[in-house]
């Protein structure tokens, strides 16, 4: 690397004296670890009484047809054009995010959806892969979790659309999901 000529050498020894010792880095790259799940927040009531959130999806959830449209080729909530559906279909949105659901329990597959969406919302991330499995290691052989996050992923405000991924990506064990902009 060449010196260049209009770093004075006053201005060279005061980034040298700001920097201070330097070692080189052994490994160029970074085990990036998720977040741990949420906690429940609190808020609080006007009495200044404090009250646990109602968690934001429930197992008992049924959809409101004039609000979206479901079906196995994939949701769409109102307001987004079929189009979009369509290119998530085809995989043509480039994967920004993954999160692996593989032998989790529904309550941790739940909690790790949760806080895995919201991260990639507060972090602007758009559109994402879940692996949810097909069901090939459950005891009677049929997904659990496959129905599970269709359900939730539907009650979720941020999640404009998904759909079951490409069999590149995984197929009928895997969806794209597209997150609304924060």
């Amino acid at each position: 690397m060449a010196k260049d000529p209009k770093i004075s050498p006053e201005d060279s020894a005061l980034f040298r004296e700001s920097v201070g010792s330097v070692r080189p880095v052994k490994y160029d790259q970074v085990e990036l670890k998720p977040d741990p799940p949420p906690t429940r927040r609190r808020q609080h009531n006007s009495d200044g009484e404090p009250q646990i959130v109602q968690d934001p999806i429930s197992d008992d959830y049924q959809p409101i047809e004039d609000l979206q449209k479901y079906s196995e080729a994939g949701f769409v909530r109102l307001g987004i054009q079929q189009g979009v559906l369509r290119k998530l279909r085809r995989g043509q949105f480039e994967t920004e995010a993954e999160l692996d659901l593989h032998g989790l329990t529904v309550a941790k597959a739940r909690a790790a959806l949760l806080h895995f969406l919201h991260t990639c919302r507060d972090r602007g991330v758009r559109h994402v892969r879940i692996i949810h499995g097909q069901g090939n290691s459950s005891p009677e052989g049929r997904p659990v979790l496959k129905g599970k996050v269709h359900l939730w992923l539907q009650q979720l405000d941020e999640v404009l659309a998904f759909c079951p991924a490409r069999p590149e990506h995984g197929g009928n064990g895997a969806v794209y999901v597209l997150i609304k902009r924060h």
